[in-house]
Order: C-alpha cells, then sequence, then structure tokens
C-alpha cells in the first residue's frame, strides 16, 4: 500500500483584470491556498482553495487552520483510504467546503497520478475541447463595462454571463445597455444571468418582466432567490420563461436530490471548488437521473484548481452550459501543461 508521505500548502494572491462584483459584493484580487499531497512513491498532485465573495466566512487564515488540523491525520494514512476519510471530514467541516475540496482534488491527483490515469480519461475522455462563457460583473460604470465587453469580443467570446443584483432600476439599466451594446457588436451572442441570491420573489418577476417587455433573449437564469428560500424556487420555477440554475443552494448529493424531488429548479451548477470530486460526481448521477439541466463553473482561481473542472466538463461532455471563466479574470499564459487556451476555448492535448 501507498502511504501519504506529506501536506503542503501556501498562499497565492493576485491582481485581477477587472473588479469582479456581485449582489453579495466585490474585489480586485484573487487569494487561493494550492494544497501539494506526496505520496510515498514519489507521485503528487495539485488542489486549490479559493476564498469567495459567496462563501465568506471561509477565509484564507481559517482555511489554514483546518488544513493543519487535516495534515496529521492524513499523513501515514494508504491513499486508497483518502476517500472515506473525505466523506468524513466533509460533514465535520461543513462551514469550510472550499478547503475539503481542494484537499480532496490534491489527493485526488495524487492517487491517479499513482494509478497512471489521466484526469480527462478518469471521467470518461470523451471530448478534447469546450466552450466557456465570460462573466460580465456587476458595475454600474459604462465605461467599464464596454471595455471589459470590448476585451471579451476580442477574445472571440459569444456567449456572456451578467451579473445583476436584484435592486430592480439599477439591474434594469445594466441589462439593456449591456444588451444593446452585445447586439450592436456581434451578430449572434448568448446571455445568461447570475443573480448571486439578492432577488426577492416580486423583484424576480419585475426582472422577468423587463426581460419580455425588452424582448431580450436571455439563456438562464442562476441562482436569484437565497439559497434556503425552497418555496421561492419552487415557485419562480413555475413562473420563469427561462431554466432557473441553482449554484449556491447545491453544494452536496443531498442538496441535489432536494432541488429534484421538490421540483426547485430546471438545472443545477456544479463547481468542484465547494463540492469536490465524489459530491460532484454525485450531483451529476442524480442531475442525470431526474432530468436536470447541468452547468459547470468555478470561482475566481488560478488554473491549478479550474482545470480540474476543465477535465470533468470535457472528459463526461455531460454539461449544457459551460461557465469556467475565472483565469480570463487574471493576467494568465495560453497553456497549463496539457491544456491550452485559445479565446473561449478550452484544448486538451493527448498525454
Amino acid at each position: 500500500m501507498i502511504t501519504i508521505k506529506d501536506i503542503f500548502f501556501h498562499e497565492v494572491v493576485r491582481p485581477l483584470r477587472v473588479t469582479f462584483a456581485t449582489a453579495k459584493g466585490r474585489k480586485n484580487v484573487m487569494r487561493s491556498i494550492i494544497v501539494r499531497v506526496a505520496l510515498a512513491d514519489g507521485s503528487s498532485g495539485l488542489g486549490e482553495c479559493p476564498t469567495s465573495i459567496s462563501l465568506g466566512n471561509e477565509t484564507m487564515h481559517l482555511a489554514k487552520n483546518v488544513l493543519n488540523r487535516l495534515r496529521p491525520q492524513l499523513k501515514g494514512m494508504p491513499i486508497e483510504n483518502y476517500e472515506a476519510a473525505m466523506r468524513l471530514f466533509r460533514k465535520k467541516y461543513t462551514e469550510y467546503p472550499m478547503t475539503i475540496s481542494g484537499l480532496e482534488v490534491a489527493l485526488f491527483r495524487a492517487n491517479l497520478a499513482h494509478r497512471k490515469i489521466t484526469e480527462h480519461s478518469y471521467w470518461g475522455g470523451k471530448i478534447r475541447s469546450v466552450q466557456t462563457d465570460i462573466t460580465i460583473p456587476f458595475i454600474s460604470d459604462k465605461n467599464l463595462l464596454e471595455r471589459w465587453i470590448s476585451y471579451a469580443f476580442r477574445k472571440g467570446f459569444t456567449a456572456y454571463k451578467l451579473k445583476v443584483s436584484g435592486n430592480i432600476e439599477q439591474d434594469k439599466e445594466v441589462l439593456s445597455f449591456v444588451y444593446n451594446k452585445l447586439r450592436k457588436t456581434m451578430q449572434g451572442f448568448t446571455l445568461r444571468l447570475d443573480g448571486n441570491q439578492g432577488f426577492t420573489r416580486k423583484t424576480f418577476m419585475q426582472i422577468v418582466d423587463h426581460i419580455r417587455r425588452s424582448r431580450f433573449n436571455v439563456e438562464l437564469f442562476e441562482q436569484p432567490l437565497p439559497k434556503n428560500d425552497f418555496q421561492g424556487l419552487k415557485e419562480i420555477r413555475a413562473f420563469s420563461p427561462f431554466p432557473i440554475i441553482l449554484d449556491e443552494t447545491v453544494i452536496t448529493g443531498s442538496d441535489a436530490l432536494r432541488v429534484a424531488e421538490h421540483g426547485l429548479a430546471h438545472g443545477i451548477n456544479i463547481k468542484i471548488a465547494k463540492s469536490g470530486i465524489m459530491e460532484s460526481a454525485d450531483i451529476m448521477a442524480i442531475a442525470k437521473k431526474h432530468g436536470l439541466k447541468l452547468m459547470i463553473g468555478c470561482m475566481t482561481e488560478t488554473m491549478i484548481g479550474l482545470s480540474a473542472a476543465i477535465y470533468l466538463a470535457a472528459g463526461s461532455d455531460a454539461f449544457d452550459y459551460i461557465d469556467l471563466d475565472g483565469i480570463f479574470l487574471l493576467y494568465h499564459k495560453n497553456q497549463f501543461r496539457n491544456v491550452s487556451l485559445r479565446g473561449p476555448y478550452f484544448s486538451i492535448q493527448p498525454q
């Protein structure tokens, strides 16, 4: 049996190209913890524990404390046993889903390296290229919005995800500006909306009325209501003219089962950064069984974390919507290991 030799981690801070702003807050820098798991046979794996506006209590300081607590429990453990340990840790440390997920990805990758299996093939190896959308942050400065849209257009993006807030008058103004700018800039585009829990049932209906009156073509609306407003979600699902996709509401397979059984939404956004490997696989299976749409998303991460989602998306070819744009908020290279970036496309080269 190959054992876990040690676990190392360090902090990474990088500036963002544009202010990342949602209904819950804003930030100008990305902060993550990079985790490396080393095995006794020399194999290793990397994971990333990001920070997020939506999970603001999971700070870098607290994440490091959790990793320091878990490190001695994992050292010397056979790598074959890591899954059982991670399920226990996820139940014990429910307030730190991104920390547990980053550690799990590192363990998962170390185990794959030991077994000489690639991530792409682990997930099925079905396709080698995926196309992502790009986020337009919730900012009212039209000059900044115009510059960001122009940057995305030059990069070749055709799918855009606009952050909206629940402040109806401001949302109407920004949505109208962005939609008309996109319509003037390109012949065809896709627009998605992300409420980040900022709406009520009343304000959601108001923004839907505005979209209908303006004849805006919106592909989906992500997480309009607070994550635990289950009755409200059920009601707006019946009312909405476009699919409701839940993000913050779903972290575990149990959460996904609630969505499916109670009809809370049309689909789920899976983020390995918060659900890890095993829970993401459980969510996928539940969504497939119940006919829910699937989106794959990310936090503001480096390619260490984002690549786990890229391999899942391409390997499984299971997702209706790809939202893996976090790297474009950073100053980045166009190659990471066997993943190359060209405009909105991630391509995976054979290993």
